[in-house]
């Protein structure tokens, strides 16, 4: 159950961020969002696994 509401945080994060983007749509802002979205990934997929 943890795994699904953090995966669903993430969509709803990276949906907001993609709206975001496509708004404005300057490439630096592209390359921030990126970032932000690839942190936050690597996050989710470290802090989901599960530990033995």
């Amino acid at each position: 159950m943890n795994r699904f509401l953090a995966l669903f945080a993430f969509a709803l994060l990276a949906a907001f961020l993609y709206i975001l983007v496509r708004k404005v749509g300057t490439l630096d802002l592209w390359v921030v969002v990126g970032l932000t979205v690839a942190l936050a990934g690597y996050d989710f997929l470290s802090s989901s696994k599960n530990k033995s």
